[in-house]
């Protein structure tokens, strides 16, 4: 059973701990069977930098997966872990506006 509900790209405000706050673009990676598990996450604001692969965008912030069950983890060095939390619990919690 898969827990989450973002299925298009979103934007989230992160609370950073070290910096100024941010909005992160989260973009769902959707499998073969129309289920999003892994999220990639961006500085949603700057250079257009969408060209790039991850490993040389220096705005990829890294990864979210999720397991079928809901469980998650972040894959990346970038975020600290309160923050990893806010975007998963965004990612869980997100409710389309119609």
């Amino acid at each position: 059973m898969n827990t989450t509900f973002l299925l298009k790209e979103a934007k989230a405000w992160v609370k950073r701990r070290q910096g100024p706050d941010e909005i992160v673009r989260v973009v769902p990676d959707i499998d073969d069977d129309n289920r999003a598990l892994t999220y990639k996450l961006y500085v949603a604001y700057g250079a257009d930098t969408r060209h790039l692969p991850d490993e040389k965008n220096p705005d990829y912030l890294g990864q979210i997966l999720f397991d079928t069950e809901g469980y998650w983890i972040y894959d990346g060095d970038e975020l600290t872990i309160a923050e990893q939390e806010q975007l998963a619990k965004f990612i869980i919690n997100y409710v389309e506006v119609i």
